[in-house]
């Protein structure tokens, strides 16, 4: 059974209008036709009707792969890299004669690279599949067929099924509301995931199916519901519900959308339309891009002109080969009788020179591979994997309160951290907690609450002043208070009934009581606490009830005609119950930006109670109601620069007449069926909230998440921009920028908006196109002014901010405008963007990401946010305690936005710098090596002849040299990537001495001088004795694993050519005994890798000397700071400090050197 429904309640009553966009009787006639096709069959989606639609199931993906795509796509991913292509073709060519090694030694390498590079991919989206998983195994109950509803897994899911949804839980698929736990069929919805509001949704079901109560009464409930294809508006719906022989018009009031979730509800009954990708807020989603940073991308030009070298030398060594081949039998003689010109092959055939060059051609093309590293991208992977596993396990970044570590959900974009130019956030959820509190106000003039606000705190923080003090002093006064959500004021005068004492406490007492009857709040007892609670449709309308609450005017019961509320009678010192008759609630809008309530009290007097925005309140109040708007004034602007949400409240009494004629107006405004029925009714309103007496002024923190401002300051300084995108209110919008200080008093702002009167009234006429055309006009005008208002700030110190909402911002993303909207925004300190659609975010991120080059972050917490976080360089997920759909979508989770302080300031400066020099290094010590091949060639006529042993060539890569390089990627912190200039300095030391050295010299105690075998193996020793000795001169950060590496790694070298040359000659070949008989007893092999070692490293040991000490960089300036005692030295410390920052035009700091010059322009005015 359902069981009891809420009757205590008409919340329908409540409300003088409701919330979406209705659509009008000539959007119904629609249906049916192109768009409007879509027929789904209530409580029957089994039927063969419904068979036929093959409407889409419930299950949806965010991974990367299926089973079906995952070797294509995949192969597609590791086969775009030029370089594995290369390999591919080299691989292949090594099964012909052509090849100057075998072809197991080269293939094998290929093999494991692309393999490891694919079962990282398999890992990685595996953990997504976990997260889909867990979504689509969700459970919800579903009507069987036989009055019963049982628990159904989401996925399974069908269109026409009737489900029922229970409070708190989040919507499966996209409903219709067939009815609800309230007599009125209404219900709460949050739709905070979708669009970023945190103010509740009213949704109200068609009378013709609000009877439908209980879970019996779908036994033989059969309904059609014909309605519009899926499509990506959130805010539009148009349907028909077919009961019987009757039709019902559905609008957006009947729509629940997947990922809302339902509030302040017992329970609902709704029928399915849309499921899966076929959702509202699926479609507003895309497909899960393929990112890659933009230092892979750079690797692969590198790897491009590494290739084109590759070639240029292969085709001066097959000109040299094709001519000297050519001269053999060019005589009497034979020039190089040894290679049997006259009975060879076609490689060698003197009579076909040009055939065989082409060919010596490929098979140098293979030769010189090893100039471009196989291993480069898979070591790059393997240091990614190990960097994100330091991400993932940073303490620093773990959030106890919710056990929510950071997570790395693709190692592919860590070193991208590094390199962000441009934040885009969105709001709730990420940089604020979902919550108000109630902090400050103002009465009768005077100022009450001590509280510290984030922004106050950051603030004292930054210029170290006594406010430090008093904040730790408040908190320890604190401490023992009992914690109360919503409220988070401290005043002694005022609390616990001390109010009664100040000289104006009749000013405090209408104050309070206004809190506590201006509002639509639901009171609801616990029934075992008897603790009273409210269901509010916005926080910061809860705040305030609490707060009157807290102060002693308690709000307990409402009616529909009336507001009960227990309060501190002055007079007797004792709570009284007073009820107040509710005769008409004047709603908020965004146009009116107040509210207001007409009550009759006890006494029968008809009351006024009005709150609102400042700029819309101080206009309407009386001349003698205006006694204390001057401090009010200045104490509202200091909540403001705290980043506190203000509210001015005011009143008056009305008399019998004045009421009447309002009440007939206001009753006849609401009965008005044309499109000018709310401008009537505002209309209304506005004649009779005047001539108000002002009481006071409420300021309410929108809660920050802790360390918001901060982090902020933070990334200012290190010259990252930041927007804010986000769905809600402007006005709210505005005001999370005053909090964090992205917005200041002083601040200039473009203010860009459609939502007017001039253009409402356009758009009530029905004249789309006019109305369209009349506001992309303003649009263009705004931003012309912008751009000229920009200009001119550039020549003096005033510093803009743009605010533009989302209807604007439709016009402003068009071809015609999108550049002169970038290049204001661009110039802009701050930007805002108002009301967006999860597309506008989208579009916005692409926008920038295109037109700027510089790397975007995207970071958000509800579905809404998805395509943003798609469409950035890197897409941060806020793993917060409400959906999963931005984290399922992004690259990197965090719990808190003040992670990404440290997330790109520290990992992301670190992977960065380490993956440069990372890949710095394997370029150097591949072109080393590629160049001692290179010159072996010459030495031997460009015969095609290797220097090295096949092993020694393809575990090069994999052993002696990649881990002292991962290595360095992973551990070493604050090394430039410096460019590889000494490659052909080494390789040319190495080969030219060794030549040298062994050429004519007896090698062993016999007298025999060496084949190339030994001088393979000892140019060899001297390449990974160089390289490895290369990468420790360069390291700065040492620990153990490094030198495990490096000095391993040698070692390791050493091992090998005692176990591989003990091994049968058929497996070793040239390698066979080598060290042990010929190399190891000589005493000149150890000499000359003593030699080319110091030989190879002097010149650039000198060089970083005497750039450490007479040119150092920042990162070696930071060095002497820690190493060489200069942290004593102030002066010198700030000069570092300095040359790391950046001017900043917005964060606290910046706030605070404007406040500081504001004053001190001031205190010159003055004097």
């Amino acid at each position: 059974m359902a069981g009891g429904r809420k009757r205590k309640h008409h919340f329908g009553r409540i409300h003088t209008s409701s919330s979406g966009k209705d659509s009008s009787f000539g959007e119904h006639l629609l249906i049916g036709g192109p768009g409007f096709s879509r027929v789904v069959f209530c409580n029957d989606p089994d039927c063969i009707e419904a068979g036929n639609q093959k409407y889409a199931g419930n299950y949806v993906r965010s991974t990367k792969y299926t089973p079906a795509t995952f070797l294509p796509k995949s192969f597609f991913e590791q086969f775009r890299r030029v370089a594995n292509i290369y390999f591919l073709l080299c691989a292949l060519l090594s099964f012909t004669p052509m090849s100057p090694y075998s072809a197991v030694s080269n293939v094998l390498p290929l093999v494991v690279v692309i393999g490891v590079t694919m079962a990282k991919e398999i890992i990685e989206d595996w953990q997504r599949k976990k997260q889909d998983i867990e979504v689509n195994n969700r459970k919800v109950k579903v009507h069987n067929g036989d009055g019963v509803f049982n628990d159904t897994k989401w996925r399974d899911l069908k269109v026409g099924s009737v489900v029922k949804v229970q409070k708190d839980e989040f919507f499966p698929a996209d409903l219709i509301l067939l009815s609800s736990s309230y007599d009125e069929a209404i219900c709460y919805v949050e739709t905070m995931n979708l669009d970023g509001e945190t103010n509740l949704k009213l949704k109200q079901a068609l009378d013709a199916t609000s009877k439908l109560q209980e879970d019996s009464d779908f036994l033989n409930c059969k309904a059609v519901i014909r309605c519009e294809d899926p499509n990506a508006n959130l805010y539009s719906f148009i349907g028909t519900l077919d009961l019987g022989q009757e039709h019902h018009p559905l609008s957006p009031q009947q729509l629940l959308l997947r990922d809302s979730k339902l509030r302040n509800t017992d329970y609902v009954y709704g029928v399915v339309i849309f499921t899966g990708h076929d959702t509202k807020v699926i479609q507003n989603s895309t497909a899960p891009p393929s990112k890659r940073s933009k230092i892979e991308r750079r690797t692969d030009k590198i790897v491009y002109s590494l290739f084109a070298f590759l070639v240029l030398l292969s085709i001066i060594g097959s000109i040299f080969f094709g001519i000297s081949t050519s001269h053999d039998l060019g005589g009497e003689f034979m020039t190089r009788w040894y290679l049997r010109p006259d009975d060879t092959t076609i490689y060698y055939d003197p009579k076909r020179a040009v055939i065989a060059a082409l060919l010596h051609f490929l098979t140098a093309l293979m030769l010189y591979s090893y100039f471009i590293p196989i291993s480069l991208y898979v070591s790059i992977e393997i240091v990614k994997v190990l960097q994100s596993i330091f991400i993932n396990r940073d303490l620093l970044m773990y959030y106890e309160e919710g056990d929510k570590p950071a997570q790395a959900r693709t190692s592919n974009l860590n070193e991208e951290l590094g390199q962000v130019d441009t934040i885009l956030s969105d709001k709730t959820g990420t940089l604020t907690c979902n919550s108000m509190e109630f902090i400050k106000c103002s009465v009768a003039g005077t100022a009450y609450g001590t509280g510290i606000t984030e922004v106050e705190r950051a603030i004292a923080w930054g210029k170290g002043s006594s406010l430090d003090e008093e904040v730790a002093g408040e908190e320890v006064h604190t401490e023992d208070k009992t914690s109360v959500k919503g409220f988070n004021f401290t005043d002694e005068r005022i609390m616990n009934g001390n109010w009664v004492n100040e000289p104006r406490a009749d000013v405090l007492q209408k104050f309070l009581q206004l809190l506590a009857i201006c509002h639509t709040a639901i009171p609801e007892v616990d029934e075992e606490t008897g603790r009273i609670s409210y269901e509010a449709e916005s926080p910061d309308e809860a705040a305030f009830v609490i707060a009157a609450r807290e102060l002693g005017f308690e709000f307990f019961e409402r009616t529909q005609t009336s507001i009960s509320v227990r309060e501190l009678d002055p007079t007797s010192g004792k709570k009284v119950e007073r009820t107040y008759k509710l005769l008409s609630i004047l709603e908020f809008s965004s146009s009116r930006k107040r509210m207001s309530v007409i009550v009759r009290n006890e006494e029968g007097k008809l009351l006024l109670l009005t709150k609102g925005a400042d700029s819309v309140m101080f206009e309407r109040l009386s001349e003698t109601g205006s006694e204390y708007v001057k401090q009010t004034k200045e104490h509202v602007n200091e909540y403001a620069d705290a980043g506190l949400r203000t509210m001015v409240l005011a009143y008056r009494e009305l008399n019998e007449d004045e009421y009447s004629e309002f009440n007939e107006a206001f009753g006849a405004a609401k009965n008005i069926v044309s499109a000018d029925r709310e401008e009537e009714i505002e209309a209304v309103e506005e004649r009779i909230e005047k001539d108000l007496i002002l009481l006071g002024a409420t300021a309410v923190e929108d809660k920050l998440q802790n360390g918001v401002p901060d982090c902020i300051d933070k990334l200012a300084q290190a010259g990252i921009k930041m927007w804010v995108l986000t769905g809600d209110k402007m006005e709210t919008a505005i005001n999370i920028g005053f909090s964090c200080s992205l917005l200041r008093q002083g601040m200039k702002q473009i203010i860009i908006n459609s939502e007017t009167p001039e253009y409402k009234s356009l758009e009530k006429a029905g004249d789309s196109s006019a109305t369209a055309a009349a506001v992309k006009a303003s649009v263009l005008r705004d931003i012309s002014e912008g751009k000229a208002l920009l200009d001119a700030s550039r020549e003096s110190p005033d510093v803009l901010a743009l605010i533009i909402d989302g209807n604007s911002l439709t016009y402003a993303l068009e071809d015609d405008a999108k550049d002169m909207f970038l290049d204001l925004a661009i110039g802009c300190a701050s930007v805002i963007c108002c009301r967006s659609s999860p597309k506008q975010k989208a579009l916005v991120t692409r926008l920038v990401k295109l037109r700027t080059g510089g790397t975007t972050l995207a970071i958000g917490d509800g579905a809404n946010d998805v395509g943003m976080l798609q469409e950035a360089d890197i897409g941060v997920g806020i793993s917060g305690f409400e959906g999963m759909q931005a984290v399922m979508s992004s690259d990197i989770a965090i719990a808190q936005f003040r992670f990404l302080e440290r997330l790109l300031l520290v990992h992301g400066h670190w992977c960065y710098r380490r993956m440069s020099s990372m890949i710095c290094y394997f370029f150097y010590k591949n072109i080393a090596f590629g160049f001692t091949l290179f010159y072996f060639e010459a030495y031997a006529a460009f015969s095609g002849e290797t220097a090295y042993n096949d092993w020694y060539l393809s575990f090069y890569n994999v052993f002696f040299t990649s881990l002292p390089v991962i290595a360095l990627g992973v551990f070493d912190q604050d090394v430039s990537a410096r460019l590889c200039l000494r490659v052909v300095l080494s390789a040319t030391c190495i080969f030219f001495f060794c030549v040298r050295a062994v050429e004519t010299q007896a090698f062993r105690k016999g007298g025999e001088v060496v084949g190339f075998e030994i001088l393979g193996t000892t140019m060899y020793t001297c390449v990974v004795w160089v390289v490895n000795c290369q990468m420790a001169l360069s390291i700065n950060y040492f620990t153990y694993i490094q030198h495990l590496f490096i000095w391993g790694g040698i070692i390791f070298w050493y091992i090998f050519l005692l176990a591989y040359g003990a091994m049968d000659p058929e497996i070793s070949t040239t390698a066979y005994m080598v060290f042990f008989e010929e190399c190891a007893p000589a005493f000149s092999f150890w000499l000359i890798t003593l030699f080319v070692l110091v030989s190879s490293l002097l010149p650039y040991f000198i060089y970083s000397a005497v750039r450490m000490r007479f040119f150092p960089m920042y990162h070696q300036m930071i060095h002497w700071i820690r190493n060489d005692g200069q942290s004593d030295d102030p002066e010198y410390c700030r000069l570092v400090c300095q040359r790391s920052l950046k001017p900043t035009t917005v964060g606290f700091t910046a706030r605070y050197e404007a406040t500081s010059k504001r004053f001190e322009e001031i205190k010159a005015e003055e004097e």
